[in-house]
């Protein structure tokens, strides 16, 4: 099994559970306070972990608290954390809001995950190189995601984005990626104005639009609709979203990237790893949290076999 590289954030995520999202302005009343490991590197690395597939992080911790509990966390869960450097200052840090109906909203502080630089990329050149897959996102500095597709590149080794944050993208980033995985509002981030990306009828014509700008794969992430694949090579297909109870939805991408990377590293046909990942996410919002959420494999297994 070809070793998975996550290239990423690692965040303390302090998770408010109330009876809905506030609306601007308004005050509510929650009932649950909770502290979780997160951060979508962090997460995207436990699921691929949890999984049974080897798997080695690179990113940035504070000196503090939070980043010696966030490091035992992810070695607790078999992530190898050599490549995961320390900076002054906090680690970083996401605030969110849990409504019962499992949506939330999130708002993220960097800390150290910021700190993470070109640099700290060239540093890991080899780990990088030896990776069947690498996977991105967006909540480490622009330039550094940049570094890692030039580096992957120059090896032959495929990366795979997770375009979250959502932000507009250069088409040389764009053309250096085997996947590009967005959720509807990143999508129409990633193609500006005029792009309507939440009515999944569209998802044909947003993956036509995406492969334009030069990924050799777009996966578009559409939540209870399921998922819609497009490859540069003419695959055009759609994945349904299986039906379980959603207690939060917080990670459920992350599950899903995880999940599809580990397909993909074990060689399963692309519809057979998007429907793997479906499942990854799937069991995920089931259960509260981000990392503590990620499943195992055989829990996946049983959960695809019962649904054969």
């Amino acid at each position: 099994m070809g070793l998975i590289v996550v290239v990423g954030s690692i965040n303390s995520d302090m998770v408010v559970s109330a009876p809905r999202i506030p609306q601007p302005g308004e005050t509510i009343l929650g009932y649950n306070f909770a502290v979780y490991p997160g951060g979508k590197g962090a997460n995207q690395a436990v699921a691929v972990a949890r999984l049974g597939h080897p798997c080695s992080i690179v990113g940035k911790l504070g000196r503090d608290g939070f980043g010696a509990d966030l490091r035992a966390q992810l070695v607790k869960a078999g992530v190898d954390t050599a490549a995961v450097g320390e900076a002054d200052g906090p680690s970083g840090v996401a605030l969110i809001t849990t409504g019962a109906d499992g949506e939330n909203s999130i708002v993220v502080v960097p800390g150290a995950n910021a700190l993470l630089t070109p640099a700290d990329i060239d540093a890991c050149r080899d780990l990088i190189r030896s990776a069947a897959i690498v996977l991105v996102q967006l909540e480490t500095p622009l330039e550094t995601v940049a570094r890692v597709a030039e580096v992957a590149g120059e090896n032959n080794v495929p990366v795979m984005l997770d375009p979250a944050p959502a932000q507009p993208l250069t088409d040389d980033l764009l053309r250096r990626l085997a996947w590009i995985t967005p959720n509807s509002t990143e999508t129409g981030i990633i193609l500006g104005a005029g792009a309507v990306a939440d009515d999944p009828k569209n998802a044909p014509g947003l993956a036509e639009a995406l492969l334009a700008r030069g990924p050799r794969g777009v996966v578009l992430k559409m939540g209870s609709h399921g998922a819609y694949l497009a490859t540069s090579d003419g695959l055009r297909t759609h994945i349904p979203a299986f039906k379980v109870a959603v207690v939060d939805t917080t990670a459920a991408g992350d599950a899903f990237n995880g999940g599809f990377a580990v397909g993909l590293a074990r060689g399963m046909k692309l519809s057979e790893a998007a429907r793997f990942a479906s499942a990854v996410a799937a069991i995920s919002v089931t259960r509260k949290g981000a990392q503590p959420s990620m499943p195992t494999l055989s829990e996946v297994e049983d959960f695809l076999r019962d649904r054969e």
